[in-house]
C-alpha cells in the first residue's frame, strides 16, 4: 500500500486540524475535562450539525495533552469487526504498549462484542497512563451489535480508558441509568450555542464590518449556531449591501442549507465552483485526487487556497495534505452536482477508482467503481480485497459488496466463493453449499477447485454431516495438497477425520496445521487446531496427552489473545474433563459451553456440551443433565453425527440417563452378511428404508430386518449409531 493511502486511512484516526482562528471554549473543556478526569464513564457531546463538536474536540484534545485517541466514524463502520478495529487502531496509536494481537481477537470473532471488549478491557487495565478516546460522527453507525458493544465497554472500562461521543443523535444506550449514577457528562446544543462576544470571530473578517447592532442581529438569526455564523460571514463577503443581507438571511439549518444554495454557490467563482462540485464525489481529498478526478493541475494549491477563505474545507492532517467538505456543504454540493453534472458523475466516480486502485486502496476503489456503475471493474477487485475482509472478520461489509455486484456475484467463481463463505459464516450452510456448486459451475478453465474444498469440508461439519466430509477430507488428503494450500484448509480435513473416528490421520493432519499457522503468523488456525488436537487426545483415551494438549491450547490461545475465541472452547471442555481440581474442572466446563452456545456449530456445540456435562455430573452439579439433553437436541438435527453421536451415548449410559446403546462392539464382534453390508452402505446417505428396499429390489420388510441385524452386531440402537460404529470397524 502506499503511502499516500497510509496517508489517507491516518485521517481517520486523528482528529481534524484546528482552524487558526480557532475561538477557545473555556467553559466546555472545563466540562469535559472535568468528565474524562472524574467519575463519568461516558462524555456524550449530542448536537446538530454543524454546531462545533469536532472542532471543540479537536481544541481541547490539542490543548490538554496526555494520551487520546481519535475515531472518525464512517457509515461502513457499522461492520462490526470494522468498527473494533479501527478503535483498536486508534487505541494503540495513542497507547503503544496494548497487545498487537488484539487485531487478531477482533478478526478471529468477527467483532463479537463479548470477546472482542472483554480482551480490550483486561488490555486498558495493564496501561500505566490514562487514555481519552474520542469517537466522532458516532450517529452514523447503524448496527445494534455495535451499539451493544460501545455500551458494555461503557460499562467495564478500567480508570485508564475514558470515552468521549460525539454524535448529533444520542446513541441507543440506558443514558438513565448513568445519569442516575452520576457517570454521564452532557453537552448539548444549547451548551455549544456561541455567545454573542464570540460571533466576530466565526463570522471572520466580513464580520468587522458590522457593527455591534448587526453581529447581534446574526447572533440572534441563528442562534448561537456555529455553521450558520460561518456561513453568514462567507456570503456576507459577497453582499452587495450590509442592510439587505442582514434583512434576508435566515440562520436556521433548514433555510441556511437553502441560502447557500441559492446565494453562496451562485456567488463562486465558476472554476471554484466546478471543482467544488466534481470533488464532492470523494468524503476525503488532497491534491493529486483533486487533479485526477477533475482533469486540472494545482490541486494542492487549489486546496489550500480554498481553505484559507472558506472554514467549510476543513483540514484533516497537521501537514495540509487532506481535506474534507463540512458535511452541511458537502451534502448540498452532491444535491447541486447530481442536477447540474448529471451524466458526469459516473466518469468523475470511475477517475476516483482508478487512482485508488492504483495506490493499493481496494476498499475506496471498489465503492467508488459501483457509484460509477463499472461493477466488472469492482469485481476484479473483489479477489484480493474480499480476502482480505474474509480473513479480517468483516463478514457483513463483504457481503454488502457482493450484493451490490448484482448478477456478478453468481457469474464469477471467486465472488461467487466468497458469498458462500459468507452464508457458512452466518451459519446458512444449505446456502453456503448452493454457492459451492455456482462457484464450481462458472468457474473458468485452470480454476484450482481445491480452494472450494476448506468451505465444502466446513458446511458438511456445521450441518453434522460426517460422512460427506469425511468424503471430501479424504480426497484433499490423498491429492498431497494441504500444505500448499491455507491452513483453513487443513483444520477441516483435520476435524473431518476426528468426527469420523480417524484419530491417528486427525492428529497427522493437525499437528501440521498448528506448525505452519504459527510459522505464517496465522493464530486463530493455530488456535483451532491446538483446540482439536487435545480432543483427538481425549477421545482416543489417552488423559495425560489430552490434558498436556490442553494447557497448551489454552496457554496459547491466551497469548495470541484469544482465550475467548470461538474455535478453543473444547479446550476448556477438554481441561475441565481431565484436570485435576474439582472446581477448576467446573469453571473451565461452564466457560466451555458458555463459548460453544455463542459461536459453535452443531458437532463442537454438542461434543462441547456433552463432555463438560460429564464433568459437571462427576462433580454433583445436576446442570449437566440438562446439558446432555442439549446435546440430544442438537445432534438429532444432524443426519450424520460421527463420532460425537457415539460420546454422547456413552456418557448418558455411563450416568444411567439411558439404557447402554448395545453390547460392547469391541468384544466378538459378529461378522455381516454381504446382505446385511448391502444395507449398510445406503445407511450414511439420505435415502429411507423404502428407498433403500428399491434399491436393492427387496422388500421393505426384509430391509428393516437387515437394519435391526447391523444395529444388534454393531451395537447400537439406531442408524446414525451404526454408521460411526461401521467407519471404526472400517466397514464404511
Amino acid at each position: 500500500m502506499t503511502a499516500a493511502v497510509h496517508s489517507l486511512a491516518a485521517t481517520k484516526l486523528q482528529p481534524p486540524a484546528v482552524p487558526a482562528g480557532l475561538v477557545h471554549r473555556f467553559a466546555l473543556e472545563a466540562a469535559l475535562d472535568a468528565g474524562v478526569d472524574g467519575a463519568a464513564r461516558l462524555v456524550l457531546v449530542s448536537a446538530t450539525a454543524g454546531s462545533g463538536k469536532s472542532t471543540l474536540l479537536a481544541g481541547w484534545l490539542a490543548g490538554r495533552g496526555g494520551a487520546s485517541a481519535w475515531l472518525q466514524a464512517e457509515p461502513s463502520d457499522s461492520d462490526p469487526a470494522r468498527f473494533w478495529a479501527h478503535l483498536l487502531q486508534a487505541l494503540s496509536q495513542a497507547s503503544p504498549a496494548l497487545p498487537a494481537n488484539l487485531a487478531v481477537v477482533v478478526a478471529g470473532s468477527a467483532g463479537d462484542e463479548l470477546v472482542v471488549v472483554t480482551a480490550l478491557v483486561n488490555a486498558v487495565a495493564d496501561l500505566t497512563e490514562p487514555v481519552v478516546l474520542v469517537v466522532d460522527d458516532y450517529h452514523v453507525i447503524d448496527s445494534v451489535a455495535v451499539h451493544r458493544g460501545v455500551e458494555r465497554l461503557v460499562d467495564l472500562a478500567p480508570p485508564q480508558l475514558r470515552l468521549v461521543l460525539a454524535s448529533r443523535m444520542d446513541p441507543p444506550f440506558r443514558l438513565g441509568r448513568l445519569r442516575v449514577r452520576q457517570q454521564l457528562v452532557e453537552l448539548r446544543d444549547a451548551d455549544l450555542r456561541f455567545a454573542v462576544e464570540d460571533a466576530p470571530a466565526l463570522l471572520g473578517p466580513a464580520g468587522r464590518g458590522l457593527d455591534a447592532d448587526g453581529v447581534r442581529a446574526l447572533h440572534l438569526r441563528t442562534e448561537g449556531w456555529a455553521a450558520g455564523l460561518v456561513l453568514a460571514g462567507l456570503s456576507l463577503r459577497r453582499a452587495a449591501s450590509v442592510e439587505q443581507f442582514l434583512a434576508g438571511f435566515a440562520g436556521d439549518d433548514s433555510l441556511v442549507v437553502e441560502y447557500l444554495r441559492d446565494e453562496f454557490l451562485a456567488s463562486l467563482d465558476a472554476v471554484d465552483r466546478q471543482r467544488m462540485l466534481e470533488t464532492s464525489v470523494l468524503d476525503q481529498l488532497d491534491g493529486a485526487l483533486v487533479e485526477a478526478v477533475t482533469g486540472s493541475t494545482g490541486g494542492a494549491e487549489w486546496l489550500r487556497r480554498t481553505a484559507a477563505a472558506n472554514q467549510l474545507l476543513i483540514s484533516l492532517d497537521r501537514t495540509g495534505s487532506w481535506y474534507r467538505y463540512h458535511h452541511l456543504l458537502r451534502d448540498l454540493l452532491r444535491l447541486e452536482a447530481g442536477r447540474v453534472l448529471g451524466d458526469r458523475l459516473p466518469e468523475l466516480h470511475a477517475r476516483a477508482a482508478a487512482t485508488f486502485a492504483a495506490s493499493g486502496d481496494h476498499a475506496r476503489a471498489v465503492e467508488h467503481y459501483l457509484a460509477a456503475g463499472q461493477a466488472p471493474a469492482a469485481a476484479q477487485l473483489m479477489l484480493p480485497y474480499g480476502q482480505r475482509l474474509l480473513r479480517d472478520g468483516q463478514v457483513e461489509s463483504l457481503r454488502g459488496l457482493l450484493d451490490r455486484l448484482g448478477p456478478l456475484t453468481g457469474e464469477l467463481a471467486w465472488c461467487a466463493l466468497l458469498y458462500g463463505w459468507c452464508e457458512y459464516l452466518s451459519g446458512r450452510f444449505d446456502s453456503a453449499s448452493t454457492w459451492i456448486d455456482t462457484t464450481l459451475a462458472v468457474a473458468p478453465a485452470g480454476f484450482d477447485a481445491v480452494i472450494a474444498s476448506s468451505l465444502r469440508i466446513n458446511v458438511s461439519i456445521g450441518r453434522g454431516d460426517v460422512g460427506v466430509a469425511l468424503a471430501d477430507a479424504v480426497a484433499v488428503d490423498r491429492a498431497g495438497v494441504l500444505e500448499a494450500h491455507s491452513c483453513d484448509l487443513g483444520n477441516a480435513t483435520g476435524v473431518a477425520y476426528l468426527w469420523a473416528g480417524r484419530g491417528q490421520d486427525a492428529r497427522r493432519v493437525l499437528r501440521l496445521t498448528a506448525g505452519r499457522a504459527a510459522a505464517e503468523d496465522f493464530p486463530t488456525a493455530q488456535a483451532i487446531a491446538l483446540a482439536y488436537l487435545a480432543v483427538v487426545e481425549l477421545e482416543d483415551g489417552h488423559t495425560a496427552a489430552a490434558h498436556a494438549a490442553a494447557q497448551e491450547a489454552l496457554s496459547t490461545a491466551a497469548a495470541l489473545g484469544l482465550a475467548e475465541y470461538r474455535g478453543v472452547a473444547p479446550s476448556y471442555a477438554v481441561a475441565g474433563r481431565v484436570g485435576g481440581n474439582p472446581q477448576a474442572a467446573v469453571a473451565d466446563a461452564r466457560h466451555a459451553v458458555d463459548i460453544a452456545r455463542r459461536h459453535g456449530t452443531s458437532l463442537a456445540l454438542a461434543y462441547v456440551l456433552t463432555v463438560s456435562a460429564d464433568t459437571l455430573l462427576d462433580q454433583g452439579e445436576p446442570d449437566g443433565q440438562a446439558l446432555l439433553a442439549e446435546a440430544r437436541a442438537v445432534l438429532d438435527r444432524c443426519p450424520d453425527p460421527g463420532t460425537v453421536g457415539a460420546r454422547l451415548a456413552r456418557t448418558q449410559a455411563r450416568h444411567g440417563l439411558a439404557g447402554p446403546a448395545g453390547r460392547d462392539p469391541s468384544s466378538s464382534p459378529e461378522r455381516l452378511t454381504d446382505r446385511e453390508l448391502a444395507v449398510l452402505r445406503f445407511l450414511p446417505t439420505p435415502l429411507t428404508q423404502r428407498d433403500i428396499a428399491g434399491q436393492l429390489h427387496v422388500s421393505l420388510n426384509t430391509v428393516k430386518t437387515h437394519c435391526q441385524a447391523v444395529y444388534r452386531k454393531l451395537g447400537v440402537a439406531d442408524r446414525k449409531a451404526a454408521v460411526q460404529a461401521a467407519r471404526d470397524r472400517r466397514l464404511l
